[in-house]
């Protein structure tokens, strides 16, 4: 069953509100969103602080630093010189790099860089730019860096991510296209696009002027402090983009079968083979510069991004014509965890669609609504017809939702979930003169009412205090 419509929208009605809520929740400065489906921007929002100090709030049109997302911009310069003939894959970097021609990365391919099968050093063995101690490397530093060691393992020995690998990629661009790098992607990629708001790289100097969000520290330092910007130098093909969530999303576009704006789709699907299987637990594979993930049996491919004080998160079904970017500007962002939390609602929702048999009771949208008790706080969500409990504390809440049974208008059954829990108990509701809930008893026989309510009597309190 082709991807509803309907299931991208129901899962995006509740993933607005949700993100308001993790931001909140998770005393994340700001999250940017967006989804695209079939070539419509189905979300877009922003919620929480650009800067904090100032008290600038978050909109949709910051930018972020995405980080290695750049690489999938890099790839897909390097698929269109490959496709016109003027780059092969199985080239050797030393051809268009003479400053590693003499070095032992000078017999690493294209392919090779691409996948991260080259055994490149990931960031050479002085990498405290990423802390903002040095610069980061310029021309001649990737070239001396590319001498230094730089060959850690054998050619495909093993997946080996590398920073260092991708600047090299960026040169090898350059010189394929007699033109610089970022000329080059802006006339191959953004414009052709119209991706405006993409940059491929920002420094001090132009940050303020681009709108990009400041970037904080992690809490485990203790409070969040603001980072300043700078510029990637030479790999800004690893990691000098920034751009909007909803750039981002018609990027990936860009990547789905049938469209080829940039490259063919068989391009495409040599990009999105898998070249090396995950090797660690929860770790992506890995294609031509795109990462490749299954996220509760759909495949997509996308990329993450980690710059100081921006984490970000793409993911993209090239079949179903779905893409999904979260964007964060703390250093411990959970934009990941945010992404993949969306993709599972669409698919929830797409379950519901798929699964409707006959007419439920009572419309499971009358009961949507968020609501709290001193136990904590819990959503109930229509996706796709059918009703859910989530829990929307949890890193992965739609993996744990639980189905909500519709006796009547004014009562529920818990069919799902863990026998720890209250499954197979009923829940009641009282609703107000418009028909909107404003109580439910259940889970543990508990009086649950709207969260808003909830969260401002307990700010009035200075000790929840036993009833006499």
């Amino acid at each position: 069953m082709a991807l509803s419509r309907s299931a991208v929208e129901d899962a995006c009605r509740y993933a607005d509100p949700w993100l308001a809520f993790r931001q909140r929740h998770d005393r994340i400065p700001g999250v940017q969103a967006a989804v695209l489906h079939a070539g419509q921007t189905i979300l877009s929002c922003a919620h929480g602080h650009a800067d904090v100090e100032r008290g600038e709030a978050l909109t949709e049109r910051h930018r972020f630093r995405i980080a290695s997302h750049s690489k999938t911009f890099t790839a897909m310069a390097v698929m269109r010189l490959v496709e016109r003939g003027e780059l092969r894959l199985d080239d050797r970097v030393g051809i268009w790099v003479p400053e590693v021609a003499d070095t032992a990365l000078a017999g690493v391919t294209v392919r090779e860089l691409l996948a991260h099968g080259g055994g490149v050093v990931r960031d050479g063995w002085d990498g405290d730019f990423w802390q903002l101690d040095v610069p980061f490397p310029d021309r001649g530093a990737l070239a001396r860096i590319a001498g230094d060691g730089a060959a850690v393992f054998g050619r495909n020995e093993r997946f080996k991510y590398s920073n260092i690998g991708f600047g090299l990629l960026g040169l090898v661009v350059a010189a394929a296209a007699g033109r610089p790098f970022a000329d080059h992607v802006r006339a191959e990629l953004l414009v052709p696009l119209g991706l405006g708001g993409t940059v491929v790289d920002v420094d001090a100097s132009s940050a303020a002027d681009l709108g990009v969000a400041t970037g904080y520290t992690a809490l485990a330092l203790g409070d969040r402090r603001p980072i300043d910007q700078v510029g990637t130098g030479a790999l800004a093909a690893a990691t000098g983009f920034a751009s909007l969530a909803t750039d981002v999303v018609r990027w990936f576009a860009a990547h789905f079968f049938g469209d080829e704006r940039l490259v063919s789709d068989d391009a495409k699907r040599i990009m999105q083979k898998v070249e090396w299987s995950s090797d660690w637990p929860g770790s992506s594979s890995y294609g031509l510069g795109v990462m490749i993930d299954d996220l509760g049996g759909r495949r997509v491919i996308g990329h993450g991004g980690g710059w100081p004080g921006h984490i970000t998160r793409s993911y993209a079904d090239p079949v179903d014509h779905l893409a999904v970017s979260v964007f964060t500007n703390a250093i411990d962002g959970p934009a990941a965890s945010l992404a993949a939390t969306i993709v599972r609602l669409v698919d929830l929702a797409q379950e519901g669609i798929a699964g409707q048999d006959e007419r439920p009771a009572a419309d499971p949208g009358s009961f949507w609504g968020r609501f709290a008790n001193l136990w904590g706080v819990f959503d109930l969500v229509d996706l796709g017809g059918r009703l859910y409990k989530i829990d929307p504390t949890l890193p992965s809440p739609a993996t744990d939702a639980q189905r909500m049974e519709i006796v009547d208008a004014d009562t529920l059954r818990l069919v799902g979930g863990p026998g720890f829990g209250s499954v197979g108990e009923t829940y009641t509701v009282v609703r107000d003169g418009t028909g909107v809930v404003v109580e439910v008893r259940g889970g543990s026989g508990m009086t649950s009412r709207p969260y808003d309510e909830v969260r401002g009597a307990f700010a009035g309190l200075d000790r929840v205090r036993a009833s006499r």
